[in-house]
């Protein structure tokens, strides 16, 4: 039996399955995701080394997002010990100061790997590294303010992973094209909205710690409509510029995937507290979906040299 896992010896290292579950690679899902809405919108076919850029990137934007799991979990451990008892740091399964140490070397390699893969790749790692420290640490702790935590959620999660992905495709050194940004800023936009309703559970344990987030502050049924009408706008740009750039069937692949997520925003309206966490699983897919179809629209755009 090992010296982490004996009954009679409190562990002096975390073990790796307890890593891992600190750093919580269900949640790279989103980030990923968007790296390869990046990729997609540069409209390159990646050959050779490409490859292993994109393959790095791929690793580079979990990583980051591990990172950021890691320090949330650090310094909200003693909020933990009450609430979450269970998790890595609290349980005593992450000892002494091993969950800092993790994120601070996860930050440092997350700035390695970025360097490697060029100065914008490495530009976009470095805001999304220390909004991940300002999102969680004093004395900034963004994350008290629930309008400033979901915009930063929703930019490193969607929008700097997005150009991140097309700026590793892109000839070296060179910026991704403006519609790239654009697109890039308006699903950021919209994940406000999602990271909104990730608020709705916690509601309760949220007012009595003091934390300032969207439902708590409006209360869930205006907070609900808010992060609908968040959803919603950036999207209908996101049709009208597709139109504008004569990209007429990418619209409407848009606009019916929107049309889902409105069909179901009326049933969470109905009652936002008891769907709020449904609809961050039923809801986000035609979202994310509506992201690859505009990758698509800007990566046939941008490779046929418009």
């Amino acid at each position: 039996m090992s010296e982490a896992t004996h009954p009679n010896k409190t562990p002096t290292r975390p073990d790796f399955a307890t890593v891992v579950e600190l750093l919580k690679p269900v949640t790279w899902l989103a980030p990923t995701w968007a790296f390869f809405c990046g990729v997609v919108s540069a409209g390159v076919v990646p050959s050779g080394w490409q490859w292993l850029m994109a393959a790095a990137g791929v690793m580079l934007a979990g990583l980051v997002c591990g990172t950021s799991q890691a320090i949330n979990d650090w310094f909200d451990r003693h909020v933990d010990a009450i609430n979450e008892p269970h998790r890595p740091i609290p349980s005593g399964r992450m000892p002494g100061k091993w969950g800092l140490y993790i994120a601070i070397i996860c930050s440092v390699l997350a700035l390695v790997i970025a360097a490697i893969l060029g100065p914008i790749v490495f530009a976009a790692a470095v805001v999304a590294v220390a909004l991940a420290w300002a999102y969680s640490a004093p004395p900034f702790r963004l994350k008290r303010n629930g309008w400033i935590s979901a915009g930063v959620v929703g930019l490193s999660y969607e929008g700097l992973p997005w150009i991140t992905g097309a700026a590793i495709m892109t000839a070296a050194g060179a910026i991704p094209d403006w519609r790239i940004f654009a697109a890039a800023l308006l699903y950021s936009l919209g994940a406000h909205g999602i990271m909104v309703l990730n608020d709705f559970k916690a509601v309760e344990g949220d007012r009595q710690m003091g934390l300032k987030t969207v439902p708590v502050q409006l209360g869930t049924s205006l907070a609900a409509k808010v992060a609908c009408a968040t959803m919603i706008v950036p999207q209908l740009v996101v049709i009208g510029l597709l139109l504008s750039w004569d990209q007429g069937w990418h619209a409407v692949g848009v606009s019916v995937l929107l049309g889902v997520q409105m069909g179901l925003m009326v049933k969470l309206l109905k009652d936002p507290k008891g769907y709020a966490a449904w609809y961050s699983f039923v809801g986000v897919t035609p979202y994310i979906l509506g992201m690859l179809i505009t990758a698509l629209a800007i990566g046939s755009i941008v490779g046929g040299g418009a």
